[in-house]
């Protein structure tokens, strides 16, 4: 194969990388494994990307950034808050039903990277990103609608992401479409109560 700068190659090595990983499984994507799906040698994915986790840290960025650029793109405008956080949710949600294969991918390398110091930085970095970009979201549909948060934006959008991850869970192990849809309706009136103070906690023992 011909010569190809760095800065060309890197983005061909993660979406390789992308491919081979949701086809095969995270633990199968080795360097060598990589290389071959793109037809180069190991030495450059080794130059490029330093390490095999140093890939892998890769390929969760570009899987964080496409998920938030497909969200941010779906975010209303001139709607009301319930009906941007539901805006926001069916985006979301359209992203699991249509590339559920790049939501599994993403949930194996968090997994995985729990157990992988090199990675701890990439984990916490994509959790932090959808977490920042998430309540930016949910500050600016406040802002124009009026709706005063009765939580911080912060932990709305925690709360936002927990439950939809949970959701995710459920649909890539146990798919139900009619229950996936009652649950994401319940879900998002419960997002939508908490942001307006609606949502009365219930008293949970510490320990």
């Amino acid at each position: 194969m011909a010569h190809v700068p760095a800065a060309e190659r890197r983005p061909q090595l993660i979406k390789a990388a992308i491919a081979f990983m949701a086809r095969e499984g995270v633990t199968a994507g080795s360097t060598r494994a990589i290389a071959a799906e793109l037809g180069v040698a190991q030495a450059t994915v080794h130059y490029i990307f330093g390490t095999k986790e140093g890939l892998y840290h890769a390929v969760m960025e570009q899987l964080t950034q496409d998920l938030i650029a497909q969200v941010e793109r779906a975010a209303p405008t001139d709607a009301g808050f319930e009906q941007t956080v539901g805006a926001l949710a069916a985006a979301l949600w359209h992203t699991v039903r249509e590339q559920p294969a790049s939501h599994q991918l993403l949930t194996e390398l968090s997994h995985f990277a729990l157990r992988t110091p090199a990675l701890n930085e990439a984990l916490e970095s994509h959790y932090r990103r959808v977490t920042e970009v998430t309540a930016r979201l949910v500050s600016e549909a406040a802002e124009r609608t009026g709706q005063p948060l009765a939580q911080p934006a912060e932990t709305i959008a925690r709360f936002f992401l927990a439950g939809f991850d949970g959701l995710t869970m459920q649909h890539l192990a146990l798919p139900d479409e009619e229950a996936e849809h009652t649950c994401l309706q319940a879900f998002v009136s419960a997002v939508v109560a908490m942001a307006g103070g609606r949502l009365e906690p219930v008293s949970v023992p510490a320990n």
